[in-house]
């Protein structure tokens, strides 16, 4: 694994994974685990942008309601404003590289350090993050800025795994092989550190 220390923060882009619309076509959305998503989310984009380090917003398409390309709800949460330099990947795979032309992306940037936000904690962004790590890319995953759903044990009817555990799962498997477990204030003060933000920015 490459460790994050090993990649200067420059050399890093913000992934904003699947916070989209679909999520509310269902009835998960009323029994997320992170009641201050969107605010962290919100808070990594502007430390971003202040930063101006590449922001790339990525969505998924399968045949589930509110997915599907021609759905009402196929459309960024409306928190989110993507800028015109801040690519919107489609993608139809589990992670943000396969069916996307994200890696040749942040090869022409020169980015080789990841911070992962975005939806679902240990489905699409786990995902991302074990892909990139194995690409070779340095990973933050930032667990404040994802968000989850209890998972329903399909073998023992009423049984289910809740956001908490999941996310203390999702970053037991990480945390050292594959990411470095960030919070947003890390990610700040990697930044400010590096330089990148002004006094007056984000958070100053």
């Amino acid at each position: 694994m490459l460790s994050s220390s090993e990649v200067p923060v420059s050399q890093s882009a913000l992934l904003v994974i699947d916070v989209q619309q679909s999520f509310f076509a269902g009835n998960n959305w009323p029994r997320r685990g992170n009641p201050h998503f969107e605010k962290n989310v919100a808070g990594l984009v502007d430390l971003y942008r202040a930063a101006n380090l590449p922001i790339f917003f990525i969505m998924h398409t399968d045949p589930d309601p509110g997915f599907r390309t021609n759905d009402p709800q196929f459309k960024l949460m409306d928190f989110l404003k993507p800028r015109a330099n801040e690519p919107l990947l489609i993608k139809n795979t589990r992670n943000s590289f396969t069916s996307t032309t994200l890696q040749a992306d942040l090869i022409h940037l020169g980015v080789r350090r990841v911070v992962i936000t975005g939806i679902q904690t240990e489905q699409c962004c786990e995902t991302t993050a074990r892909v990139a790590a194995d690409l070779g890319y340095a990973v933050d995953f930032v667990t404040e800025a994802t968000q989850t759903f209890p998972i329903p044990n399909h073998d023992k009817p009423g049984e289910e795994l809740g956001t908490d555990a999941i996310r203390e799962r999702t970053e037991y498997a990480l945390r050292r092989r594959f990411a470095r477990i960030a919070t947003v204030n890390d990610i700040e003060r990697d930044l400010r550190a590096a330089g990148l933000l002004a006094r007056s920015s984000v958070g100053a």
